[in-house]
């Protein structure tokens, strides 16, 4: 039998880890061949690549991001191939498992829950080496009935072949995110989560995971997120792998865990923060609400106080980025409460804050109690909320509103310096700016349309000018110190309109040749002569001491002087800032 497993990824970067495990189950009895294309390949070049491969039988993993797709893609294949046999599998299709077998006709076999052992033994059937009858955890047509058989018991983990060991894998592990799972199932019981529905955690063999990691790092790979659902619900298993990266890791390779914050201890955290390297590990934390009666609702435990714990303990120690999520529209939390969960997330200053907005998926304990909460949703992938008993969708347009220059503004770290300035002295809290802002964006048309980095400054400008005109001073001078610090080259043309006049320029350049020991002795080790000077460096006289603001946070209204130096290796940016009247009493003396 010829037999094609498949998926369409989100992006081009993910590498599906499903499809790899039927691989590995499959052998020595059956030759599987992967192949993955993603969500914006047209469906007619994905359906004619298939049907080139002459597949007999073809197994296509779903999920919420792709299910619509794949469905079209599986229409027109088989539409193109009657005879061929189309397995549809994953957590998508793993509930509600009769409305998908009438909803999508052509699919012939669906591979209920945990999938390697039944997908093998459907393929031995379909071999001739058995009955689909007998298969448990396999959903399928008798004539014009829908059988359904009951799931099987879960497979023991510890024996599963490894999915990393494909020599057509290799070239692209660098480029790729390589995706791991060390154990799988859930301890708790979040009823938005597909996880909470399997009771326990099961482990895959430790040795064998260890091996497989040398193996990805050998061969290149160099992100590594693990799927766990809880990596450090065991602290000595978490301590142990932890150990185990810090020890043997390649550099340059990144590796991400999705972890439980209130759960980790300080001195976890306090090892972390002394051996790990900086940069090597990379946390996403899972916050979702502060509200304690949502979490009640939603069956989620959570110490928001110990989870701002390891969050600060993690940030102050300088060496492990942090990612955590937000979800609006849970059961109760309505606009103001929201406005309040997001405050309280964003006074943690995590390095990336995700707000995500509730999906009702199929299974959960969420959606089948939806009516007790007046949910409203979409039909249809991803089943996003639109509203409930105390959110409306006027409260989900303003909030999606938030997401959208959170996005831009916070999360790419474009200018640092001047968000922390404009959410602490200007606006009455961070959602209040986001929101401000994010509807003055949403109104202008800005959402519609794409975004040189110029113009993301000049935008933020023009909302500054228009809702808090008192604050534009500082602001701007921020603005211009954040430009000009996150470019790695000279910019032809700043963002700004060039007020600092050319006699004023001129004069600042004559006193740096002179005494470039005003800006500081880094600036005067630098040995800069004038040809360099003029050639590499960026000139601008601000209203603000920016170099006290930055250093202190204390606010000096000062004309003070703003020098970029570019290294000509194309480095980057190193800022130097000195007040303006030191370098005139330095070019008059």
């Amino acid at each position: 039998m010829n037999i094609v497993c498949t998926t369409l990824n989100a992006k081009y970067i993910h590498m599906n880890l499903a499809i790899r495990y039927l691989k590995a189950y499959a052998q020595p009895e059956f030759d599987v061949k992967l192949v993955e294309y993603t969500i914006k390949d047209p469906v007619l070049n994905i359906v004619t690549d298939l049907y080139q491969r002459r597949p007999d039988v073809i197994g296509f993993s779903c999920y919420i991001w792709n299910i619509e797709e794949t469905i079209k893609v599986v229409k027109l294949l088989k539409k193109a191939a009657p005879n061929m046999v189309i397995v549809a599998g994953g957590p998508e299709v793993s509930y509600d498992v009769r409305e998908w077998m009438e909803r999508v006709p052509e699919f012939d076999f669906i591979v209920v829950g945990e999938g390697e052992e039944t997908f093998k033994q459907l393929l031995f059937a379909l071999d001739g080496h058995g009955d689909v009858r007998d298969v448990a955890g396999l959903a399928f047509r008798d004539g014009g009935r829908i059988v359904i058989n009951p799931q099987r018991n879960k497979i023991r983990l510890a024996d599963m072949p490894s999915p990393f060991r494909f020599l057509e894998d290799i070239p692209h592990l660098p480029n790729r995110v390589v995706y791991v799972e060390t154990s799988r199932g859930c301890p708790f019981s979040c009823q938005f989560c597909l996880s909470s529905i399997e009771v326990g955690v099961r482990y895959f063999d430790r040795e064998k995971i260890k091996d497989d990691l040398r193996y990805l790092m050998r061969h290149g790979a160099r992100t590594i997120k693990f799927v766990d659902r809880t990596f450090n619900i065991s602290r000595s298993y978490a301590m142990d792998m932890f150990r185990f990266l810090i020890d043997e890791h390649v550099p340059g390779t990144v590796f991400q865990f999705e972890i439980t914050a209130d759960i980790m201890r300080p001195e976890v955290i306090e090892f972390l923060n002394r051996e790990a390297p900086p940069g090597l590990f990379r946390f996403e934390i899972g916050v979702q609400s502060t509200n304690d009666e949502v979490n009640r609702l939603i069956m989620r435990k959570q110490n928001f106080a110990k989870l701002s714990r390891t969050v600060t303990m993690i940030k102050e120690g300088g060496k492990i980025a942090q990612h955590l999520d937000l979800i609006a529209g849970l059961p109760e939390e309505d606009y103001n409460s929201f406005r309040k969960t997001f405050n309280d997330v964003f006074a943690l200053r995590p390095e990336e804050l995700q707000l995500g907005f509730l999906k009702l998926l199929r299974g959960t304990g969420l959606r089948l109690r939806a009516h007790e909460y007046g949910y409203v949703y979409m039909d249809h992938a991803p089943y996003e909320v639109l509203a409930n008993n105390v959110l409306s969708f006027d409260d989900v347009i303003r909030i999606k509103q938030v997401e959208d220059v959170l996005e831009k503004y916070w999360n790419a770290h474009r200018m640092d310096e001047t968000i922390e300035y404009l959410v602490t002295d200007v606006f009455p809290s961070p959602f209040d700016f986001f929101q401000q802002f994010g509807t003055y964006w949403d109104e202008r048309g800005w959402a519609r349309i794409g975004h040189q980095l110029e113009d993301l400054f000049r935008r933020l400008h023009e909302f500054l000018r228009t809702a808090v005109p008192d604050a534009l001073p500082v602001a701007e001078s921020l603005m211009k110190y954040d430009y000009l610090r996150n470019q790695k080259y000279k910019p032809r043309k700043p963002w700004w309109n060039e007020k600092t006049d050319k006699t004023a320029r001129t004069a600042v350049y004559r006193a740096l040749l002179e005494r470039p020991e005003v800006l500081g002795e880094d600036f005067a080790a630098l040995g800069i002569g004038e040809k360099e000077l003029f050639k590499h460096t960026v000139v601008e006289i601000v209203p603000v001491d920016v170099g006290r603001y930055i250093a202190a946070k204390q606010l000096s209204f000062a004309p003070t002087v703003i020098v970029a130096y570019f290294d000509p290796s194309g480095t980057g940016a190193t800022l130097f800032s000195a007040p303006l009247s030191a370098l005139s009493a330095s070019a008059s003396a």
